[in-house]
């Protein structure tokens, strides 16, 4: 295939598996296509039955799970947080929305996770929480991370928006935290387009939970014949998504086997065969620990420099390949700075932000559109 050929490689195609419009045609025929409907019912059960103990909340996105998880630790100003810098603005605006300052924490430069050994000199008497976030779905130091959290009595939200299905010592992500977040945008392995869920660890939080996303009310008790009315008992809004979009995410979930075995087997390409070119050019790829099993949701590499990153976004735009960088760092942005970051606070993260480039994943990425993109990055001139 030559570079005249000028095809197009998309960098993300929403996975779709063949029961996603039966399943929203059966939505509309069961009349109920407002939240909390047949296709909510059963992605909870799903999610349920992979965090056994816990509840499943479906939202409308992983950020309104993270505002729910703000909401329901009483997060207040004055109150402080630790989070990486390293991550998408939603991690942060669900706790700052309460009037929470973020303390930004740097990156390990391996997993790209945020550094544990960090944490310690960062807690003061003012922290109400750690928010760890498992890039690319490869697990955060959770042994070290829930010593720490024990020990000054914080809580831990698991910002897991890459990591379903992602594992940390054969424990499922997600399930180390007083609450974890969910991700079903179009970008991720599974998705209903714009979607996400709360899962909730601590039975003390299930029933508040119910009233926060119900607009303050407990209309879950009076749906399932606990109350004969429902009234206003709390603060809160609404977070439930359409049982439309439930129907999608339900075919998504039931063929997950599917799609995961297709997005593994396209990681497994390009390691196999950018390794030593990677090797050879000063390029770092993904780095997966012994003890963490990855989702496969991402395959990114770490160039040398600024300009090789940039250069080979450009060079594989023009060869019709779309890649992408990643996350700014938080601490530099403008609202960043007014919390008090400034070059030099997270420089691992700083020096990451500027070299990392993603490549295409998604479940309808051919073999040859892989080995296409394989073939022009093996061409490039660092």
């Amino acid at each position: 295939m030559s570079t005249n050929d000028n095809i197009l490689v998309d960098f993300n195609i929403p996975a779709q598996t063949g029961k996603e419009l039966d399943y929203i045609q059966q939505a509309y025929e069961k009349r109920h296509i407002s939240g909390d409907g047949f296709f909510t019912r059963k992605c909870k059960s799903i999610l349920e039955e992979m965090y056994p103990g816990s509840k499943a909340l479906l939202t409308t996105s992983c950020t309104h799970a993270l505002e729910m998880a703000a909401l329901l630790l009483d997060i207040l100003p004055g109150d402080e947080v630790i989070l990486p810098s390293f991550t998408f603005v939603s991690t942060v605006n669900a706790f700052v929305l309460r009037g929470a300052r973020p303390v930004f924490c740097d990156i390990r430069k391996d997993t790209l996770n945020i550094d544990e050994s960090l944490l310690t000199g960062l807690i003061s008497p003012h922290t109400k929480a750690i928010i760890p976030v498992h890039y690319a779905g490869v697990g955060c130091e959770m042994d070290e991370i829930t010593r720490l959290a024990q020990k000054h009595h914080l809580h831990i939200v698991e910002d897991n928006a890459h990591g379903l299905f992602g594992k940390y010592r054969s424990r499922n992500l997600g399930s180390f935290g007083t609450f974890s977040t969910l991700s079903f945008h179009e970008t991720k392995n599974i998705t209903c387009g714009e979607g996400g869920a709360l899962i909730i660890n601590d039975p003390d939080m299930v029933t508040r939970a119910e009233y926060i996303r119900e607009k303050g009310t407990n209309r879950s008790r009076f749906f399932r014949g606990m109350i004969d009315k429902y009234s206003w008992v709390d603060i809160g809004s609404s977070y439930l998504p359409s049982d439309i979009l439930a129907a999608i995410l339900c075919a998504q979930l039931e063929s997950s086997s599917v799609i995961q075995e297709k997005r593994k087997s396209i990681c497994n390409t390009y390691q196999a065969n950018l390794m030593d070119w990677a090797e050879s050019n000063s390029v770092q790829l993904p780095y997966i620990p012994d003890h963490c099993q990855q989702p496969y949701h991402m395959y990114y590499m770490l160039m040398p420099s600024l300009d090789s990153r940039q250069r080979l976004i450009s060079y594989l735009r023009e060869n019709g390949i779309i890649s992408v960088f990643h996350y700014l760092p938080l601490h530099l942005s403008d609202m960043g700075q007014k919390f008090g970051g400034k070059v030099g606070d997270c420089p691992v993260t700083e020096s990451v932000s500027d070299r990392l480039i993603r490549l295409p994943l998604h479940f309808h990425l051919t073999a040859e559109q892989q080995q296409y993109v394989i073939s022009k990055i093996l061409a490039f001139d660092i």
